[in-house]
C-alpha cells in the first residue's frame, strides 16, 4: 500500500488596504480582523498590506481559498467599511502579483497547480515578478527576454551571465513558481537612520550637503554589512525653533548602493530649498528593509558605475578593519551631473 501522501498545498494571501483614512489605530484593527482567520500574518504598514499564511486556516475553517478570502473581505467591510483588493497564491511572489493585478474590492487566486501556476506567470511582463525592477527588465528586453514566461524559458547559465549568479537563480526560480519563503507573523519592516547635529545652527547649504552625504555612506555601509536593502529613504530637517520638515522618496530599485541612496539624498534635499535656513540637525532615514537576496543587480556595461562600485568595497573594507569615519566623506562619490 502506497502511504505517500502529496504535502499540502499551501496558500498564501497578500492583501491590501484601501481606507479613506489612514491612521495607525486603524491598520492595528483591520490586522486585528485578519488575524482572526488567521494567526500567521506579516504586517507591512509602509503600503498598508499584509501577507497571511491560510494553509493551515483552510482546514480549521472548512473552506477553499476564494471562500475564506471572501469570508476576510466580507468581515473589513462590514466591521470597517474598509475595502480590500487580495491576491492568493501558493508562494509569495506568486500571491503579491496576484495582488498587483486586482483592482480595489476584488481578489485574484492563483491555485496550488502547475498548469495554473504557468497559465498565470507566463503571460506577465517580466517587470512584474518580484525582484525585477525596471532597469532589470530593460537589461533583460535587450536580450529578448520580456515576459516571466521568456525568463522560465532561457537556460540558467544564460541568466547568470546577464544578472550574476545569485539573482538569475532567485528570478528563474520565481518564474517557475518556486518560492518557498514563509509568512514570518509579526515582522514589521526595520528601518535604519542616521543623524548629525551641527555645532552651531548652519545656514551653508554645502554644509547640508556634506553632513547629508555622509550619513548616506554611513547607512549604506551598515546596510550592505547586514545584508540588506532600503526601498525609500527620508529626510528630516530640524530647524533652529526645533520645527522640523520631513520628506520620503521611493528608490527607483531597492538598493544599498551608496551612489543611489546619495542620488535620492541629494532630490530630497534640493527640494527643501534650505538657501536661507538654520538648520540644526539632520537625519535620514532607510526604510522598508529587505534581505539583500531579494532584490537583483543587473550586470552593466557602464565604467563608472561598476568604478564607483569597486570604490564602494574597499571603502567598506577599509571601514570595518580601521573604523567608520576612516574613509573621508560621502563626498567622495561625486554628484550626479
Amino acid at each position: 500500500m502506497n502511504t505517500t501522501s502529496r504535502p499540502r498545498p499551501r496558500a498564501i494571501l497578500r492583501i491590501h488596504f484601501h481606507p479613506a483614512e489612514r491612521t495607525e489605530e486603524l491598520y492595528g484593527h483591520l490586522l486585528a480582523v485578519v488575524d482572526g482567520i488567521s494567526s500567521r500574518v506579516e504586517p507591512l504598514p509602509a503600503d498598508w498590506s499584509a501577507y497571511v499564511d491560510l494553509t493551515g486556516a483552510l482546514t480549521y475553517w472548512g473552506r477553499d481559498t476564494e471562500g475564506l478570502v471572501a469570508v476576510l473581505r466580507l468581515r473589513l467591510l462590514a466591521l470597517h467599511g474598509v475595502p480590500c483588493s487580495a491576491g492568493a497564491g501558493p508562494t509569495r511572489s506568486i500571491a503579491a502579483m496576484a495582488a498587483d493585478a486586482t483592482p480595489p474590492g476584488a481578489a485574484t487566486v492563483v491555485r496550488d497547480d502547475p498548469y495554473e501556476i504557468a497559465a498565470f506567470l507566463r503571460t506577465k511582463p517580466a517587470s512584474a515578478l518580484p525582484g525585477i525592477g525596471p532597469k532589470t527588465a530593460k537589461t533583460l528586453a535587450r536580450y529578448g527576454i520580456t515576459s516571466v514566461g521568456d525568463i522560465a524559458d532561457t537556460p540558467l547559465p544564460t541568466l547568470q551571465r546577464i544578472l550574476g549568479t545569485t539573482a538569475a537563480r532567485l528570478a528563474h526560480d520565481r518564474a517557475l513558481g518556486i518560492d518557498e519563503r514563509p509568512v514570518v507573523p509579526g515582522a514589521a519592516p526595520r528601518t535604519m537612520s542616521a543623524s548629525r547635529r551641527f555645532d552651531r545652527d548652519e545656514l551653508d547649504p554645502d554644509q547640508h550637503h556634506r553632513a547629508v552625504l555622509g550619513l548616506v555612506q554611513d547607512l549604506g555601509g551598515r546596510l550592505r554589512t547586514s545584508a540588506e536593502i532600503a526601498q525609500a529613504l527620508t529626510l528630516t530637517v530640524t530647524y533652529a525653533d526645533g520645527t522640523q520638515t520631513t520628506r520620503s522618496r521611493s528608490l527607483v530599485e531597492p538598493t544599498a548602493h551608496t551612489p543611489a541612496l546619495a542620488a535620492a539624498a541629494r532630490a530630497l534635499l534640493s527640494g527643501f530649498g534650505l538657501q536661507r535656513a538654520r538648520v540644526r540637525a539632520l537625519a535620514v532615514r532607510a526604510e522598508r528593509l529587505r534581505p539583500a537576496e531579494d532584490t537583483v543587480h543587473q550586470l552593466t556595461f557602464d565604467a563608472h558605475d561598476g568604478k564607483l562600485r569597486r570604490l564602494e568595497i574597499a571603502l567598506d573594507r577599509a571601514a570595518t578593519r580601521y573604523g567608520p569615519g576612516v574613509a573621508g566623506a560621502a563626498s567622495t562619490f561625486p554628484r550626479a551631473g
